[in-house]
């Protein structure tokens, strides 16, 4: 009797988790299938509005322009905060190399 329901257990058990992994993965495909879709939604009301191919190229430029200044700054803010961190290394070293020297002194005193 012990026997069966400890198999009972086990199998109510395996039943459980592997549903439970389904919904998991139901969820992922969903969510993926909603990412997706938010992707590659077309604009809404776009098909009957004229394009100026001149316009969508100088947007572009624009665009192209844009990102490049966020690049250029992106990059300035790297390189200052670099040579922030090197500064701050250089003021570390120094100290790290005062503080030895103040112990090898407190070395030699003990030693005499």
């Amino acid at each position: 009797m012990k026997r069966t329901l400890i198999v009972l257990l086990f199998c109510t058990g395996s039943l459980t988790a592997q549903l439970a992994h389904a919904d998991i993965i139901d969820d992922a495909i969903g969510n993926i299938q909603q990412a997706i879709s938010d992707a590659y939604k077309p604009n809404s009301g776009s098909d009957n509005v004229y394009h100026d191919d001149r316009d969508d190229s100088d947007n572009s430029r624009q665009q192209d322009k844009a990102r490049s200044r966020q690049y250029d700054d992106r990059y300035r803010q790297l390189e200052d905060r670099r040579h922030q961190l090197d500064d701050r290394q250089r003021q570390l070293d120094q100290e790290r190399r005062q503080l030895d020297d103040e112990e090898r002194q407190l070395q030699d005193e003990d030693d005499r």
